[in-house]
């Protein structure tokens, strides 16, 4: 039984890639949405019931107040990490939070459907702490007895672009491809449109429809696709599908997911790691028949969702920056630590003495070498952290043009020095704004 678009909707992990664009779709399409995030961004903020809560903090009591304060009749859990690391825990978001959401369900009181998002594929392929946790939260699901909806989306193609979807934009935009291992790994995408518009179907269904009351369901186009496919289609909406393109050498992978482990470990969120390296090659396929089935949705095609249009100008220089963004980050903290450290420890007196051979107080020399080196470094850790990066940008920026200001008025010959210290300040700080302009990552 159908009914009308009435129902009161919690949406966890709204701003997210799925879960932002549900949340505005369920609303669009006349239902009342809660969009809870632990963050959201002023764009996200777009109704008086998108919410920032501590979600993963809340224990079953506090979720049950939750469900009973909005009249919940759908819970969608859009929550989901990639890989451990400060500040995520898998086990603690896909298996412990469902278990206690689980919890806080049969303890509202309340006929209350879940609606939960995880990923395709089968336990025994189940490689990653990703994986066998989002495989524990759905057998803690069917087992609950709770009226659930487990959808397993392929690959997410979204007019948004974040994480995976980001990086294969970003591989479009340049001559460049993964091993070729990786490119003929099967790679069925789903088009998030579709993904909304089964969630909608659901949220207008009946509470006591039996033909629903427990489904796990395959959401991907039904045609079989490699990744070297979707990122065909990507370059031909970018214009550089006819380029000659270079596969990148696998130690240069590995050596890359590497690297964005160790970003991971100062909060950052690189879409190369080694959890992302191996689902990658574990690959995105399953059978959408009964999805299909069920809700009479036909899948678009991939080159419907991404062909509908060629790539705006945004979308080409985002694609363009996304990878260089790393790099202008990377290099800045090693210009502030280097500069720093040589001023310290490896040329400490020639940096001491352009103070005193510029007539500086002698009494001041030793302090303000060893403190304006202490204050680069500290400069390049500030950067290198993202929670603290925008403080160490502008930190920097401000120390660049005290440097460039101070030595207008006491060392005005180091303006003409051969080398151009100096005038080399100049672009670093353009560095720093560009960095601090393009810090968002939602």
């Amino acid at each position: 039984m159908m009914g009308e678009p009435s129902q009161n909707n919690l949406l966890l992990g709204a701003s997210g890639l799925i879960g932002r664009f549900v949340t505005d779709d369920l609303r669009a399409r006349g239902f009342r949405v809660v969009g809870i995030a632990r963050s959201l961004s002023p764009a996200q903020k777009m109704s008086p019931l998108d919410l920032e809560l501590p979600i993963l903090s809340l224990d079953a009591a506090a979720l049950t107040r939750l469900l009973r304060e909005h009249a919940i009749d759908i819970v969608v859990n859009c929550l989901g990490v990639l890989q451990d690391g400060p500040g995520s825990d898998t086990n603690a978001v896909h298996r412990d939070f469902v278990a206690r959401l689980l919890q806080a369900i049969h303890a509202s009181g309340r006929a209350i459907r879940l609606v939960h998002i995880s990923i395709p594929g089968i336990a025994e392929d189940d490689r990653t702490a990703f994986a066998t946790t989002k495989r524990e939260a759905e057998r803690l699901i069917a087992a609950s007895g709770i009226p659930h909806a487990i959808l397993r989306p392929g690959f997410v193609v979204a007019p948004a672009a974040y994480g995976g979807s980001a990086m294969l934009r970003a591989l479009a935009a340049f001559p460049l491809d993964l091993p070729e291992k990786e490119m003929a790994t099967p790679f069925q995408p789903v088009a998030v449109e579709d993904i909304a518009a089964t969630i909608a179907w659901l949220a207008a269904r009946d509470i006591g429809d039996a033909s629903v009351k427990s489904v796990t369901w395959d959401l991907m186009q039904k045609q079989p696709i490699t990744m070297a496919g979707v990122i065909r289609q990507f370059r031909v909406a970018f214009g550089t599908a006819d380029w000659p393109h270079v596969a990148m050498p696998a130690f240069l992978l590995a050596s890359s997911a590497w690297l964005g482990d160790l970003a991971s470990r100062l909060r950052w969120m690189p879409p190369l790691r080694t959890t992302a390296i191996a689902e990658l090659r574990r690959g995105v396929t399953g059978d959408p028949s009964a999805w299909m089935s069920a809700t009479g949705i036909t899948p678009k095609a991939l080159s419907e969702t991404i062909g509908r249009h060629p790539a705006t100008i945004q979308d080409k220089w985002f694609a363009r920056l996304y990878l260089v963004k790393a790099l202008i980050i990377a290099s800045l903290v090693v210009f502030w630590l280097v500069s720093g450290f040589i001023a310290l420890f490896v040329s400490y007196r020639a940096a001491a003495g352009i103070l005193t051979t510029h007539g500086f107080p002698p009494a001041l020399v030793d302090p303000v070498t060893i403190g304006t080196s202490l204050m680069d470094m500290s400069i390049g850790v500030l950067i290198a952290f993202r929670r603290t990066c925008a403080i160490g940008l502008i930190a920097g920026m401000t120390a660049s043009l005290g440097y460039m200001f101070g030595a207008a008025i006491l060392t005005p010959d180091l303006w003409i020095e051969p080398l151009g210290a100096l005038v080399k300040t100049g672009p670093a700080i353009v560095l720093m704004l560009v960095a601090l302009l393009m810090l968002d990552n939602r």
